[in-house]
């Protein structure tokens, strides 16, 4: 009896741990990588900036808050329908909050992401994704590339959707997570402070990521 118990308990955990590593989008992260050269006759397509935005989303230990922040420059590059190729440059200065109203609560939140604490956005006004390879799979195209934030570039990889119709091209990125302390944004983390301390106001390392990019001739 008591070894059909431990049984019926070590499948329990493997069930629980094979549920918690599906539901985990962390991407990996490694360093810069080269950009692929592509010996092709590709066409430059230009993002449109107020179409281009990271969006993201960051938890607490109770609630959360998510937003975008929109691209300045950018362009990708194109061969038939196919992605190969793409430079972005996103201004932290435009940051926003799309889960609070505009008033002092609001200024106080985007006061605080831009202060040191957080982008530090007076000694690093600018993150840029720099796309490396392009690869297709079921149905989809990987995107690696360069995330540069804080002035740390680390390399990342992830699913996205591209769509070009005539003269334009959209990239939708499928939700993904990065570890944003891997780019100095330390703030409250568990790994740098006593998580029992910080109780509440403990901030989560993972912060949910999409890339969305709107493109034309």
């Amino acid at each position: 009896m008591k070894k059909q118990i431990l049984n019926i308990l070590a499948v329990t955990a493997l069930t629980a741990s094979f549920i918690s590593c599906k539901k985990n989008k962390e991407v990996q992260t490694t360093e810069a990588k080269a950009v692929e050269q592509v010996v092709v006759t590709t066409e430059k397509f230009k993002a449109n900036p107020a179409q281009t935005m990271i969006q993201w989303n960051a938890h607490k230990i109770v609630g959360g808050h998510q937003g975008t922040i929109n691209a300045s420059a950018g362009s990708i590059e194109i061969k038939g329908d196919a992605l190969v190729g793409g430079n972005f440059i996103f201004d932290v200065n435009t940051i926003k909050c799309t889960d609070l109203p505009a008033g002092e609560n609001y200024d106080k939140l985007i006061g605080h992401l831009k202060n040191e604490d957080f982008f530090d956005v007076s000694k690093h006004p600018n993150a840029a994704f720099q796309i490396t390879s392009v690869t297709p799979k079921d149905g989809k195209s990987i995107i690696a590339g360069n995330l540069t934030i804080k002035g740390i570039k680390k390399n990342i990889e992830f699913p996205a959707t591209v769509t070009v119709n005539g003269n334009s091209a959209t990239i939708s990125s499928d939700e993904f997570e990065i570890d944003r302390t891997e780019w100095d944004v330390k703030y409250n983390s568990g790994k740098f402070a006593d998580p029992a301390k910080l109780g509440d106001y403990l901030i989560k390392d993972n912060v949910g990521i999409k890339i969305a990019v709107t493109a034309s001739k």
